[in-house]
């Protein structure tokens, strides 16, 4: 009999295709099979017109915000067509949502400032609302999201530009992949946004199928998450204590742990 905590699990990765790799990694190290099933594929944004812009003026912004590494990504990857190189921007300070974001913006070139201690909007723009009065701030990040962020930091006299750069959708590949892995069987489902219920959800409809899916547990990397997913009626069967891909293997362990 293995030892291992997830043995003859199987567990729904929703991801885009180009992350699913380290989740489906700690589900595989626990023992569980991995059912990846991406239901998100990062796009360009309608316009690149005011991404263009902002990165033309990026050294005249006293902050840049960064909510996901899919926004450091695809910043980075405008930025080299416009031929703009970010290491030279010295007087500007970088506020990354968490670890992972953080990292895909030292390799982008930048000195990462600050990481809140949960790696949600609202404790990032906890920590930057001391320093935010006056300044002028750029927020990069996906098409649709909510803003907190913008408006807490408005709210105590910030100048806040939102850009877009780069947008969700769902794969058409998804309906199909989802009804072959319901049909096999999984034992949980994993979020890692909310953008993930959203979208699953729409897989769902396509593929005429029911959602939530019955007998099959909710993992939620946080509490925004976790709020989705009541929203769409599915309540968390359990909610990662660290907001990580790490706390979320986690979280499938402590529900599912043989």
């Amino acid at each position: 009999m293995s030892a291992l905590p997830l043995a003859g699990r199987r567990v729904l990765v929703t991801r885009a295709a180009h992350q699913a790799g380290k989740l489906s990694e700690g589900l595989r190290d626990k023992g569980a099979e991995p059912v990846e099933v991406p239901v998100l594929e990062i796009c360009p944004p309608e316009d690149f017109g005011p991404l263009d812009r902002a990165l033309h003026q990026l050294d005249e912004y006293d902050w840049l915000i960064l909510t996901s590494a899919n926004a450091v990504r695809a910043l980075a990857e405008r930025a080299a067509a416009l031929g703009l190189v970010f290491g030279s921007m010295e007087s500007l300070k970088v506020a990354a949502i968490g670890p992972a974001t953080a990292s895909e913006a030292r390799n982008a070139g930048f000195s990462v400032a600050l990481i809140p201690e949960n790696y949600v909007g609202e404790s990032l723009a906890e920590l930057l609302k001391g320093e935010a009065a006056g300044k002028r701030i750029l927020l990069a990040r996906a098409a649709v999201a909510r803003d907190v962020i913008p408006d807490a930091l408005r709210a105590v006299g910030a100048t806040v530009d939102v850009v877009d750069t780069y947008k969700n959708r769902m794969p058409a590949t998804a309906p199909k992949q989802l009804r072959q892995a319901l049909a096999e069987g999984v034992d949980a489902a994993t979020f890692t946004s909310s953008s993930s219920v959203l979208h699953l959800a729409d897989a769902a409809r396509a593929a005429g199928l029911s959602f939530p899916f019955a007998g099959v547990a909710a993992v939620s990397i946080g509490r925004i998450t976790s709020a989705t997913l009541r929203e769409a009626g599915w309540e968390p069967s359990v909610e990662a204590s660290q907001s990580d891909i790490p706390g979320l293997v986690d979280a499938v362990v402590r529900l599912l742990s043989n």
